[in-house]
């Protein structure tokens, strides 16, 4: 495990850009879909330029600002830590609350029509969850933004509107509200063994696994490979060829 990622980074920008200096040609987020076959990795750089145009997104074009919370309601994808690093890296929270305030709500097709039923109420995000986060097949009710033909023409470079500052809103929810210095802590008091690469099909977040299954391993210069709809059969055989240091499966 690289000693300095350990080191205090009270902010999730100030990771992201230890991160990038450090190595950004290594993988950071890997996922497969057991169901599809899908996989993809993610390294530290092409994961910080998705996080970019995701966070030029939602500044730009759904007028998220510092302070606000955007409902992350995705299945466990590799977008759900893109949506996190671009709502953290404009000082935004995240919540999976649908009673807390929130400017934009993020969802798949599964919960797309519940949530732009209310043509009065947040903005819609709506992700394919298609390969490569490619648009929607058909077209998509009035006011809903279709992820995969907003965030092509987004710029690589994030301009945040004013520095993220250690107690910007990271997590907004009933379990109460946690700042990004607050997150980060937690993450850096649960250390991995061996280089802290994390196999596991739990939701980043389901309640507790956003500290535990998500950052401590980005925190402390490892990695996460993230399965959906994990095969069991398949599951030992992964752990090997991906050499993850620690297993953890659902239930």
């Amino acid at each position: 495990m690289n000693a300095t990622a350990t080191s205090s980074s009270p902010t999730f920008p100030a990771l992201l850009a230890r991160l990038l200096r450090e190595d950004p040609g290594r993988p950071l987020v890997t996922f497969y879909d057991d169901a599809t076959g899908e996989r993809t990795e993610l390294s530290v750089v092409t994961y910080a330029n998705w996080v970019s145009k995701n966070a030029n997104l939602l500044l730009e074009e759904l007028d998220v600002e510092p302070g606000d919370a955007v409902l992350v309601d995705l299945p466990g994808h590799w977008l759900v830590p893109v949506f996190l690093g671009a709502a953290w890296s404009i000082g935004a929270a995240v919540t999976t609350d649908p009673a807390a305030a929130h400017r934009v709500v993020v969802c798949g097709p599964d919960t797309l029509e519940a949530h732009a039923a209310d043509p009065a109420g947040p903005l819609v995000l709506a992700c394919s969850l298609h390969a490569f986060a490619t648009r929607f097949a058909t077209p998509l009710p009035p006011g809903v933004v279709d992820h995969g033909s907003a965030w092509p023409g987004q710029g690589d470079v994030l301009v945040a509107p004013e520095p993220v500052e250690p107690d910007a809103p990271g997590w907004a929810g009933a379990d109460g509200s946690r700042s990004q210095a607050e997150l980060l802590a937690a993450a850096r008091a649960q250390p991995l063994p061996g280089g802290g690469r994390l196999l596991t099909d739990h939701h980043p977040l389901e309640p507790g696994h956003l500290v535990a299954d998500l950052l401590a391993p980005l925190l402390q210069g490892g990695s996460v490979v993230q399965v959906r709809h994990a095969d069991p059969a398949s599951w030992t055989r992964r752990a090997e060829q991906e050499r993850a240091d620690v297993v953890r499966r659902a239930g």
